[in-house]
C-alpha cells in the first residue's frame, strides 16, 4: 500500500473509530456509575450486557483496586468447535484420567494466534471491529481443508498445521494486529513459529506412549467450523494459582472471605506466611477483596477458568488430520523447537537434554509417635521388664529389633498408626496419579525410612527400588534433643528390620560428619551440598527425598537458585508442614528448576483425643 493510501486509511479508520457509540456506557453512565469503573466493569464481562456490568460493580463495591487503572490483558485464539472439540475434549477427559494433570489441561483446545496484550478499557469495542475485518478480508481465501500432523517428543504432543494453510492463518492474525494497532492502539505480535494445537506438555515421559495411543484415537477426519475468539484475563494474577470455591463459607472473622460455591479466589502461593495451616490468603475473583480461605473449601481450578470470553469469528470449512502423518515420529519438530535442531548432531543434543529431564519430590515423613503421647511416650508403652506393647491404637504393633533394645527409640521415634496409614494413603494416591520414583533418597532417622518403606509399597515398588539411605537430609541438628545425636539404626539393623535400603550406597557426608546442634548456616550449606550431589548422581526420572519439614525449603531453594530464607521466617515456615507434606520441582531447562505443584493433593484430617470409658460410668 502506498504511503498515501496508508495516510487516507488511517484517516478513514481515526474517524470511523470516533464515530463508533458505546450504548452499554451510556446506560451505566444513566445508573450513577463513574466512567472508568463503568468501562472496567465492560471490559470485565466481555461487554455482553448492561445487566452483567452493573452486577459486577455491585460485587466489585469493596475492591480497593476498582479505581486503579489497570487493563485486561488479551489474546487472540483459533479454537476448534463441533465433532472435533468434541473428540478433542474426550482426550482432555480421558488423558487426565489415566496419566493426571498436565499444562495442557489448563486450558481449551485451541492454536495460538498472538501473544498477550494489554488494552485500555475505553478501547476494547474498537477490537471488536479489528476481529471483523481481518476474518472479513481473508474469509475468501481461508482453506477449506486444514491437514494436521500429530508429533510427540518427551514432553510435548499435539497436532502441527501444515506450513500452507499455517500461512494464510499467520496472515490473518498479522491483520488483526495491524488493524488493533490502527483502531486501538494495541501493540499486538503475532505469531510467527510453528502452528499447533497442544493435546499434553509437560508430562511424565511414561506416560508418553499411552497419551500417543489415546491421540491416534481421534478420528481421522472431523467436520469442525473453527473460531477465532478473543479472550481476557486479568493480568494481575497471571502468576497466581486458581481455585474453585466446593461450598459455601460464612466468615468467621472480619478478615475471612465469604465463598459462595463456584467461587474462584486467586491465590499467590509465595505470599503464605501470615496463613496458619489448612488456611490461604485469597482475592475472590467475584468481588475484588483479600482474605484468609480454608483451603479445605476449595479444589484447584484451570487457569482458564476464569478467563472472558469477548467476540468470535467463525470460518466455516471441514478439517482433517493428514492421512500421512498417522504413523508420527516421536521426535521433535524442528520448527516447532526453533531452528536449532537443523543438523543431526543438534537433534542428538536436544533429545539428549530431554531424556535427561528430571523431577524432584520432597516429602516431610508422617506423624511420628512422640508427636501425640509427648516425650514420655516411651515410658507409656514399655513394661517393667522392658518390653514393647501398645497401650492405644495409635501406638505401633510392633518396634523394629535394634540394639540396646527399646532405649534407642526415645529420640529416634517411630511413625504412629496413624503415620503409618498416611504414608500408605499417599503412596495410594502417586499410584493412582501415574508417577513412578526412579530414586528414592531418606534421611537416616527411622520415621523417614518408614514412611519411604509405606510409599514404595503402595506404588509396587518396595522390591525393584532399594531405598537410599542419606544422612546428609538428616533434620537441622539443633532441634534435636540433648547434647549429642540420637542413636539411629544402622543398615544392618534395617536390612534385618525388612526395610529394602541400599547397602553399597555411599554418602558424601556420613552420619559421622553431623555435629550436634550445627548452626543454621551449616545446616543449609549441608542440605545444599546433599541435594545437588543427589542431582547430580541421578541422570533423569523422578527423585523423591523422603525427610523432615525442613527439607522442603532448605532441599529445594538451592536448586531454585535462592538464597537460604532467614531463619525466622524459616522457622515459622517449618511449624506449619504438615505431615507427608510436599514440594514438588521439575528441571524446565538443563539445571533450571521450577516449583510446580506435587502430583497428588494434600492430606488434611482432624484430632482425634483419648477417651475413657470409665469417666462415662456413673457411681453406683
Amino acid at each position: 500500500m502506498a504511503a498515501r493510501e496508508t495516510q487516507l486509511y488511517t484517516k478513514i479508520s481515526k474517524k470511523l473509530k470516533d464515530q463508533i457509540t458505546f450504548p452499554f456506557l451510556e446506560a451505566l453512565l444513566a445508573m450513577g456509575f463513574p466512567a472508568h469503573t463503568a468501562q472496567k466493569a465492560l471490559a470485565a464481562t466481555g461487554r455482553r450486557t448492561v445487566e452483567e456490568a452493573s452486577e459486577w460493580l455491585h460485587f466489585h463495591y469493596n475492591d480497593p483496586s476498582l479505581d486503579d487503572p489497570i487493563p485486561q490483558e488479551y489474546a487472540l485464539y483459533l479454537c476448534p468447535t463441533g465433532p472435533l472439540l468434541e473428540k478433542l475434549q474426550e482426550f482432555w477427559r480421558e488423558s487426565k484420567r489415566q496419566c493426571g494433570k498436565n499444562r495442557a489441561h489448563e486450558i481449551f483446545p485451541h492454536v495460538t494466534l498472538c501473544d498477550f496484550f494489554t488494552c485500555e478499557d475505553q478501547k476494547v469495542e474498537h477490537l471488536y471491529e479489528a476481529l471483523k475485518r481481518a476474518g472479513d478480508k481473508i474469509l475468501s481465501s481461508f482453506p477449506s481443508t486444514i491437514p494436521l500432523s500429530l508429533h510427540s517428543s518427551i514432553s510435548y504432543l499435539g497436532f502441527f498445521i501444515s506450513d500452507n494453510s499455517a500461512d494464510v492463518i499467520r496472515e490473518f492474525a498479522m491483520s488483526f494486529a495491524t488493524e488493533a494497532s490502527i483502531l486501538a492502539d494495541c501493540i499486538i505480535k503475532p505469531c510467527t513459529k510453528q502452528l499447533h494445537l497442544t493435546l499434553a506438555h509437560k508430562f511424565y515421559p511414561h506416560h508418553q506412549k499411552t497419551l500417543e495411543q489415546l491421540a491416534k484415537s481421534i478420528d481421522q477426519i472431523q467436520s469442525c467450523q473453527w473460531t477465532a475468539a478473543l479472550y481476557s484475563r486479568d493480568m494481575r494474577f497471571v502468576h497466581y494459582q486458581t481455585l474453585r470455591a466446593l461450598f459455601q463459607y460464612k466468615p468467621q472473622n472480619m478478615d475471612e472471605l465469604m465463598l459462595t460455591a463456584g467461587d474462584y479466589i486467586f491465590v499467590d502461593r509465595t505470599q503464605q506466611a501470615e496463613a496458619s495451616e489448612g488456611w490461604v490468603i485469597g482475592i475472590s475473583h467475584r468481588t475484588g477483596c483479600r482474605g484468609f480461605v480454608p483451603e479445605n473449601y476449595t479444589e484447584r481450578a484451570n487457569e482458564s477458568d476464569t478467563w472472558v470470553k469477548h467476540r468470535t469469528y467463525t470460518f466455516s470449512l471441514a478439517i482433517g488430520l493428514d492421512p500421512k502423518d498417522s504413523e508420527h515420529s516421536t521426535t521433535m519438530n524442528s520448527k516447532f523447537h526453533h531452528s536449532l535442531m537443523t543438523t543431526k548432531a543438534s537433534k542428538i543434543q536436544a533429545l539428549k537434554v530431554l531424556t535427561h529431564r528430571r523431577s524432584l519430590l520432597v516429602v516431610r515423613h508422617g506423624e511420628r509417635v512422640d508427636q501425640i503421647f509427648g516425650k514420655s511416650w516411651l515410658q507409656q508403652c514399655s513394661t517393667i521388664d522392658g518390653k514393647y506393647y501398645r497401650p492405644d491404637m495409635n501406638f505401633p504393633s510392633n518396634l523394629p529389633e535394634r540394639k540396646n533394645g527399646l532405649k534407642n527409640f526415645e529420640n529416634d521415634p517411630p511413625l504412629s498408626s496413624c503415620g503409618i496409614f498416611q504414608s500408605r494413603l499417599t503412596g495410594e494416591a502417586l499410584l493412582n496419579s501415574g508417577i513412578k520414583i526412579s530414586y528414592m533418597y531418606c534421611s537416616p532417622a527411622l520415621r523417614c525410612i518408614q514412611t519411604a518403606k509405606h510409599i514404595l509399597e503402595e506404588l509396587k515398588q518396595d522390591k525393584s527400588l532399594k531405598i537410599r539411605v542419606e544422612p546428609g537430609l538428616f533434620e537441622w541438628t539443633k532441634w534435636e534433643i540433648g547434647e549429642t545425636l540420637p542413636a539411629l539404626m544402622t543398615l544392618d539393623e534395617l536390612t534385618k528390620a525388612n526395610f529394602n535400603v541400599d547397602v553399597d550406597y555411599r554418602s558424601e557426608f556420613p552420619l559421622s560428619s553431623l555435629m550436634p546442634s550445627e548452626s543454621y548456616d551449616d545446616y543449609v550449606k549441608r542440605c545444599s551440598m546433599t541435594v545437588k550431589q543427589i542431582v547430580a548422581a541421578c541422570p533423569g526420572g523422578v527423585i523423591s527425598i523422603v525427610s523432615h519439614g525442613s527439607a522442603l525449603d532448605s532441599c529445594t531453594r538451592p536448586l531454585l537458585d535462592l538464597p537460604p530464607r532467614d531463619i525466622s521466617d524459616f522457622a515459622q515456615l517449618v511449624r506449619k508442614i504438615p505431615s507427608l507434606g510436599m514440594c514438588f520441582c521439575e528441571e524446565v531447562e538443563e539445571n533450571k528448576w521450577q516449583l510446580n505443584n506435587p502430583p497428588v493433593k494434600t492430606l488434611t484430617h482432624g484430632s482425634n483425643s483419648a477417651f475413657n470409658w470409665r469417666n462415662w460410668i456413673q457411681d453406683s
